[in-house]
Parts: C-alpha cells; sequence; structure tokens
C-alpha cells in the first residue's frame, strides 16, 4: 500500500484546510487509514482514523469537534477536514495505513509523506 498526503499549506487561526491521502494497491481499502501529526520538538501523536469497511471514526480529544475524517466512494482517497484551525495545529500531518486495531504510531504497517501545516496570523 503506497500513501501521500497532500494539502498542507499555511492558514490564518481559525481558517480551515483539507488534507487528502491518496493510496494506491489493491487491498488498500482493507486498511484504517490513521491521521497523525508531529509539532517541532514533539512526538508523533494520533489525531484521528477510520477503517474503510467499518466506517467508525476516532478522534483525539484535541481536535474533537474540529476534525472530521473521510473517504471517497472509490475508497482510495482519504481526507482530515480541519476547522477552526488554532496555531497549537501547526504540525507535519501524516497518513498511515493499519491493518490490525492498534493505531499507535509504532503499529502501523504503511507511512505516507507528511505534508507541513502552518497556523499563524
Amino acid at each position: 500500500v503506497q500513501l501521500q498526503a497532500s494539502g498542507g499549506g499555511l492558514v490564518q487561526p481559525g481558517g480551515s484546510l483539507r488534507l487528502s491521502c491518496a493510496t494506491s494497491g489493491s487491498t488498500a481499502s482493507n486498511y484504517a487509514i490513521v491521521w497523525f501529526r508531529q509539532a517541532p520538538g514533539k512526538q508523533r501523536a494520533f489525531v484521528a482514523g477510520s477503517r474503510w469497511n467499518v466506517g467508525n471514526q476516532y478522534y483525539a480529544n484535541f481536535v474533537r469537534g474540529r476534525f472530521t475524517v473521510s473517504g471517497d466512494d472509490a475508497k482510495t482517497t482519504a481526507y482530515l477536514q480541519m476547522d477552526r484551525l488554532e496555531p497549537d495545529d501547526t504540525a507535519v500531518y501524516y497518513c498511515a495505513a493499519a491493518r490490525g486495531d492498534n493505531w499507535s504510531p509504532a503499529a502501523m504497517d504503511y507511512w505516507g509523506k507528511g505534508t507541513l501545516v502552518t497556523v499563524s496570523s
């Protein structure tokens, strides 16, 4: 499975961005797509995730109510809609694929390259 995250950029506080995670590989839809972020000097942290075939969505407390995960009908592109962005949301955002139910960074099976999100006025 290959993943490619995109959509990062500079946004003002209170603004919105939508990140995309394009997947490829015949079995990509069998994986959960999980979003992480890593701010400068901090460890990579879970942000949100969803399993294609089940549809349940999970969010870190610090983004619940502001971020939403979704995917296209073809199950090839996952999205992370980020609203009401705050300066603390500044980080490199990654998408990853997990076969199992453990969604810690060490348990991910595949990673995409990150995309930088900067929230600043």
